[in-house]
């Protein structure tokens, strides 16, 4: 039997993809973002950003208030 985990949409980092759907922002806003170090923290694996979704939620409730 294989103990393989299956990882979920709850403990998955994010692409700029899903951010971007997340915040309803174009990709390319989050760019000028990051460009501009504002916006939610982000990390770079590989070639591409990642998002920890509760990192995104933090962001947003810190710009709410």
């Amino acid at each position: 039997m294989s103990t393989q985990r299956q990882t979920s949409a709850v403990d998955r980092l994010w692409t700029v993809e899903d951010v971007s759907a997340f915040l309803g922002v174009p990709v390319g806003t989050l760019y000028q973002w990051r460009h501009r170090r504002f916006g939610p923290p982000a990390a770079k694996v590989g070639r591409h950003l990642r998002y920890d979704p509760q990192d995104v939620r933090s962001w947003v409730a810190e710009q709410a208030a």
